[in-house]
């Protein structure tokens, strides 16, 4: 499926033809490069690789340096394989306006990172419970975590107190709202994974 790299702008709101105020995310998407292209023939699978956002010369690697100019474009910084893809030939640009008003569209970004959590937050646990019958710092506590003897162990997979944010995570039926083909924007009713400025790959 086709699809744009680019990065959260911010939150706004619009109003709807009903008069209904519409919370969105702005998100800058494109213009990407296509720096390669894949085929069954080649690599066993078709699929395109879009690359968006400059990049010095001196940041980038010489092999890299090679693989924008075989492309015919400048060091970029991200770079994305869209599997499936077959229309677009090598230095194709892609821009904003391969979508449309009222689509819909998946996009995939990187959560805001939350640290180290405990249960209660990182989780939804309730915590041992009232401080009363003698009970002393347990309002947060996670309890049991398994049995004793039998099975000897933690199993796999218990929800504990641990790093909280910062993975990926694609939130999927976003609505088109608006499309800005001049500023290379787009905005989409909902919430986005990620902080500001964060980049995110808008698919259809």
């Amino acid at each position: 499926m086709p699809g744009l790299l680019g990065k959260k702008i911010g939150m706004t709101s619009v109003f709807s033809a009903e008069g209904k105020n519409i919370p969105c995310t702005v998100l800058e998407a494109g213009p990407c490069v296509v720096t390669q292209v894949k085929t069954v023939d080649s690599d066993g699978y078709d699929s395109i690789q879009i690359a968006y956002g400059e990049r010095k010369e001196k940041h980038t690697s010489d092999a890299m340096k090679g693989h924008f100019k075989k492309a015919g474009t400048t060091p970029k910084k991200k770079l994305v394989e869209l599997r499936g893809v077959t229309e677009y030939k090598t230095g194709d640009e892609l821009k904003v306006d391969i979508f449309e008003e009222g689509a819909w569209v998946d996009v995939t970004g990187t959560t805001k990172g939350k640290g180290f959590q405990g249960v209660v937050r990182r989780h939804g646990f309730a915590g041992v419970g009232d401080a009363t019958h003698g009970q002393h710092n347990r309002l947060r506590a996670p309890g049991s975590i398994g049995a004793g003897s039998d099975p000897s162990r933690v199993f796999k997979g218990t929800r504990m107190a641990g790093q909280m944010g910062n993975v990926k995570a694609t939130i999927q039926n976003l609505k088109v709202v608006k499309v800005y083909p001049d500023e290379n924007l787009i905005v989409v009713k909902g919430s986005v994974p990620g902080a500001k400025g964060s980049s995110v790959l808008i698919s259809i």
